[in-house]
């Protein structure tokens, strides 16, 4: 069995969505909407028009991005995992309250951002519940580009009556969910230096999902016979390669993945980057992306908006988002962008995959004249066994009943997403 992280699914859903400031307003006008019929929703703030929406305290707006300006207090943190306390001082950010238009049984943040000199940002998200309460401020994640100086983490014990955060989800209680949500940015740098954290852009995929087998199998639309040059690499080349992050390759679907991605769009580290690692190991570039996608918490290397981040350090755009169908998928890959998706599968259910998995995450680089997924599946001996064709219906459906249609999107700003659906989520 290949073991690389959990999948996560919830629910039924939606309606219409808007974004409004203040959670008295949140609530008046929640109790004034109509009933919801969608369910998946994307809302995201990006560059100056975007990120000057929000309430800044602290921060700056400039070409490169959000930053701070002038620090409105002061923490001590102890690093957790490696010791220590020092002091930073920080500043916020605070998005405009989101309505998605159903009660959001799950949410997940992603951003791009940079974080020179020992700074690094925090993500939390809160919302306002069916029953109008305000929920406390969850924290979505701690992230620094690399680990030298502090260790990017996820934040267990989070659980209330409204719900938790299950390393980078947030799950909604039982009965209830987020009708209304926000999003709070918070950049912190070492205290009396000068550096700062760039943020770019940031959002937030919320849904609340079908029970599993209630999809209905898409038809082939658009993208038959399309497959994009994805550079091939694989995880089991990476067998026993640094075990402190996540085991070494038995576990880095996700990196590998992201870096196919990434090399796609000819980017990725320098050799100088990774030099640190063994001249000897094939695709060094993947050893590089494990580290710095790795999540102390969690203690691997499947964060989804870790693996977003790391994309956007070398000028892509990136987040984490679902989507209903494969239908949306080729309209991905017939804009020449592949997508990175994340199933879960028992062997002999999808015809092309011969193992079992509780969570993985692949690369579809097209489609066949049939419709069928073309795979860039890091679960392969080596890198040319990893072009797969896995069965369209029966790998659908795994895929949106285990992850709930997650996937990573990532592309340069000068290659424009597809039109995004009425129920945007993306």
């Amino acid at each position: 069995m290949i073991i690389h992280r959990r999948t996560l699914l919830r629910g039924l859903a939606a309606g219409t969505a808007g974004v409004l400031a203040g959670p008295e307003f949140a609530r008046a006008a929640l109790a004034a909407s109509p009933e919801p019929t969608r369910d998946v929703s994307y809302e995201s703030w990006n560059g100056i028009a975007g990120l000057a929406r929000g309430t800044a305290a602290g921060t700056a707006l400039g070409l490169a991005g959000l930053t701070i300006r002038r620090p409105v207090g002061t923490i001590t943190y102890t690093d957790p995992f490696v010791g220590g306390s020092r002091d930073y001082e920080y500043a916020t950010w605070t998005s405009p309250w989101v309505f998605p238009g159903f009660a959001a049984s799950q949410a997940v943040t992603s951003w791009n951002a940079t974080t020179p000199g020992g700074t690094w940002i925090q993500t939390e998200l809160r919302g306002v519940t069916p029953a109008g309460t305000t929920t406390k401020w969850y924290v979505m994640g701690r992230w620094a580009e690399d680990d030298t100086q502090f260790s990017r983490t996820s934040v267990p014990g989070q659980r209330d009556a409204d719900g938790t955060v299950d390393i980078d989800t947030f799950e909604a209680a039982d009965g209830t969910g987020l009708r209304a949500w926000q999003l709070r940015l918070t950049l912190y740098r070492p205290a009396d230096t000068r550096q700062t954290p760039t943020v770019r852009s940031v959002g937030a995929m919320a849904s609340l999902l079908p029970e599993a087998d209630e999809y209905p199998t898409s038809t082939p639309r658009r993208a038959k016979g399309v497959t994009l040059r994805v550079p091939q690499f694989s995880q089991d080349v990476h067998l026993d390669q640094y075990p402190q992050w996540d085991n070494g390759g038995e576990a880095w679907c996700s990196p590998t993945s992201t870096s196919m991605v990434v090399a796609y769009w000819h980017k990725g580290p320098s050799p100088a980057d990774y030099s640190w690692v063994d001249p000897g190991y094939a695709d060094p570039w993947v050893d590089y992306a494990a580290r710095n996608t790795y999540d102390n918490n969690y203690t691997g290397c499947g964060n989804w908006p870790f693996n977003t981040a790391y994309a956007a350090r070398f000028g892509l755009r990136s987040f984490v988002t679902r989507m209903r169908s494969f239908n949306e998928v080729e309209q991905f890959i017939a804009a020449g962008i592949p997508v990175v998706v994340s199933a879960a599968f028992k062997k002999g259910q999808v015809p092309g995959a011969d193992y079992s998995t509780n969570g993985h995450l692949m690369v579809i680089a097209g489609f066949t004249r049939d419709g069928d997924p073309v795979m860039n599946d890091p679960a392969a001996a080596d890198d040319p066994s990893v072009r797969k064709v896995f069965g369209r219906p029966e790998f659908e459906n795994a895929w949106r009943n285990s992850s709930g249609g997650t996937v990573y999107i990532i592309h340069p700003a000068t290659v424009a997403l597809p039109r995004s659906p009425h129920q945007a989520n993306w």
